[in-house]
Parts: C-alpha cells; sequence; structure tokens
C-alpha cells in the first residue's frame, strides 16, 4: 500500500480540523476528495506535506511503508511525495531551471543517485516542458513571477513531471484554470502520472477536472473526516445534488 491514513486527527492554531479521516491508496490508483469549504482538503494535503503549523494530535500516516509524519517536509518529497498547492507561491530573483535543477539533484542525493548534468536536466525539462505546453522561455524566468493563474499551475505539472514523484497530492489544481488549461493539466496529470507505480490524490470542488482525469475513487471529506466513498458516478452526483444532504 502507497499510503495509509488511519484515525488522522489534525488541529490548526489549536482548532480541530481533521476529526478521525482514514483513507487508503494503492499505487497505480487515482483518488479525488472532495467536500464544501472548511471540510479540511487543504489541511489534510498540508499535514501530509509536512507543512508547519498543522499539528497532528491522533492517528497515523504511513507511506509506502514509513511514519510520514515522523518525517521532515524535504525528506517526503525525497521518498517520492509531491504537493502541488492550491496557490502556487512566486519566487523572485529564483530561475525555474535553476530551482527545479537544485531541487531535483538534492532528491536524487538524498536517494543515493548522481546528480543529473546540465544537459541531461535540459532534455528532461524540455520534454516535461511540452507535455504542459509551457515555453521553455518560461523556465529561464523567475518561478511564478508575472505568470498568469493557468501558466502557474502548469509550471507547477511541469516540476511534478521533473521531480517524478510516487505519489501527488494535488490541492485544487483546476482553480484558476480556463477551459483549455483545464484540458492541458489534465492531460499532463494523466502522461505524467497515471502509472502502475505511482498514484495521485486529487482535491476538487468541482467535478469538472475529473472529465480529464477519472478517478478510480471519489471521497466526500465534510466536517473533518470522509463520510462517502463511490466511484467516478459520485462526483457527477454531487454535482447535481450538492454537498448538502451528504455532509449533513
Amino acid at each position: 500500500m502507497m499510503l495509509k491514513i488511519d484515525n488522522l486527527h489534525a488541529t490548526v492554531a489549536d482548532k480541530p480540523i481533521l476529526k478521525g479521516l482514514s483513507l487508503a491508496i494503492n499505487a497505480g490508483e487515482i483518488h479525488a476528495i472532495m467536500g464544501p469549504n472548511g471540510a479540511g482538503k487543504s489541511t489534510l494535503s498540508y499535514v501530509l506535506g509536512g507543512r508547519p503549523g498543522y499539528e497532528v494530535t491522533e492517528g497515523s500516516a504511513t507511506f509506502e511503508g514509513q511514519d510520514l509524519l515522523d518525517m521532515d517536509p524535504h525528506a517526503r518529497a525525497a521518498a517520492g511525495l509531491f504537493l502541488g498547492f492550491q496557490y502556487p507561491v512566486e519566487i523572485p530573483g529564483v530561475s525555474n531551471v535553476q530551482f527545479l535543477r537544485e531541487s531535483l539533484n538534492a532528491q536524487r542525493k538524498a536517494r543515493g543517485e548522481e546528480p543529473l548534468s546540465g544537459g541531461d536536466f535540459l532534455k528532461l525539462a524540455r520534454e516535461k516542458a511540452g507535455l504542459l505546453k509551457l515555453d521553455m522561455d518560461m523556465l529561464k524566468r523567475p518561478v511564478n513571477v508575472g505568470f498568469s493563474g493557468g501558466e502557474k499551475k502548469r509550471n507547477e505539472m511541469v516540476q511534478m513531471g521533473i521531480l517524478g514523484p510516487k505519489l501527488a497530492i494535488l490541492d485544487e489544481t483546476d482553480s484558476g484554470l480556463d477551459i483549455d488549461a483545464l484540458r492541458v493539466v489534465g492531460d499532463g496529470i494523466n502522461a505524467i502520472m497515471r502509472r502502475p507505480d505511482k498514484a495521485v490524490l486529487l482535491i476538487t470542488h468541482y467535478q469538472r477536472l475529473l472529465d480529464y482525469v477519472q478517478p478510480d475513487f471519489v471521497h466526500v471529506l465534510a466536517a473533518g473526516r470522509i463520510v462517502k466513498s463511490g466511484g467516478p458516478e459520485l462526483a457527477l452526483e454531487l454535482e447535481r445534488e450538492g454537498y448538502a444532504e451528504i455532509a449533513a
């Protein structure tokens, strides 16, 4: 099993947010988590990614048998976890190429692998940028500076492709995307992550991303725990009827 979450409780600023969440994800699976605002979806992603300020008070989370919650954020990344943010941050003064090469080689070093040469890295970057229809010139610019919302999300998916994680946790990747960008990002997720040795946890409000990245399982998160699970048809039901009855 790639990710196993058991009875997870977490607080932010002493306020309980996650209240007994359990979830299991196997390699080769794509899971979607949907739910109303304030349900705890982003909190779940931050807890799994190791963001400071999110305190686990009970329960466990393991990643390929390792205690995920006992690992530093950089160790989680080196082990193969990738967190895509709802609002990717700008990093003035740091070029995309520099940032990504340093990130990739730091992870390779942590895994005991040799660093990629400049030429090999640029070949990899061109390949992944092509998948997301992102001009290579944008990778020479400071990270996300001056990018539109759609460009930031495509840039983040290029980052995911270059780093090659085992598990991608994507927090509202569809936020701020128009129809064309949504299709490109969805196609990129499929090309990079739909493999038997990888898995994806998609966090979203809406069904529209799932038109392009069809999940194996859909879960409804409400009041800090998963209250219902099903197949792709559950997302269509939520789109028609909303969360009120399920989350009650």
